[in-house]
């Protein structure tokens, strides 16, 4: 399996993405500056955290509309995976293959602390792993992580089980606590908190392991064990 971190001017967290799935979890990856991207080969998509453009109009907003956003959507549309972190969760969002919209947090303070997140769903290609229920201990670090959504696109959440994380006590304001959402087809996960930070017991917790090994075994039951 083969993953592709995409690097936007402003990124900062794409290194500690890529050795959290490299070095932690010992797979093919590789770091795709968004201008060079031909993302043909490659299996998975991970959008990191950071600032990309600065943050310049809103957060995301102009990443979204780079021309690697044509690959990842056409990648999207074909079902492999696309995970964004954060400031990649909110590209997805500006870019329409998630649902809803981030805003300020509610303290309009940045955040950067643990925060416990449930494990709402783990029947997804980056949850299945994880136990039903489960709690996990990963990172924020974020001005922006105000998730809203209408009431009609949150019912629609619910239903489809597409609420895949929700902090257990909520600290930027998020509708429904959530804190992480996946789109109706399965295969495009956007979250706050940061799992590639939280990949190694000596950062605190190692609880964001689970969440690529899903990836990865996801991948392989379908390309492998299938074959």
């Amino acid at each position: 399996m083969k993953f592709a971190v995409i690097v936007f001017p402003g990124s900062n967290c794409d290194r500690d993405m890529y050795h959290a799935v490299k070095d932690v979890i010992k797979e093919d990856t590789d770091l795709v500056w968004y201008e060079n991207s031909n993302l043909e080969n490659y299996d998975a998509i991970l959008l990191p955290g950071g600032f990309s453009y600065g943050d310049y109009l809103r957060s995301g907003s102009v990443a979204a509309t780079s021309k690697v956003m044509k690959q990842i959507k056409e990648h999207a549309a074909k079902g492999k995976p696309v995970l964004g972190i954060c400031n990649g969760f909110q590209i997805l969002l500006e870019a329409g293959l998630l649902p809803g919209a981030m805003l300020r947090n509610k303290n309009l303070a940045f955040m950067c602390h643990q925060e416990n997140l449930q494990v709402v769903n783990n029947a997804t290609m980056f949850t299945s792993v994880y136990e039903e229920d489960a709690v996990v201990r990963y990172p924020i670090a974020h001005g922006e992580g105000n998730y809203f959504c209408d009431d009609a696109t949150l019912k629609t959440l619910q239903e489809n089980n597409q609420i895949v994380f929700t902090y257990k006590d909520n600290p930027n304001g998020s509708v429904a606590d959530i804190a992480g959402i996946i789109n109706k087809e399965g295969n495009v996960l956007g979250m706050m908190p940061h799992p590639e930070r939280a990949c190694e017991e000596l950062l605190g917790s190692d609880d964001g392991v689970k969440l690529f090994q899903s990836i990865v075994n996801n991948w392989r039951e379908t390309h492998v064990v299938n074959a």
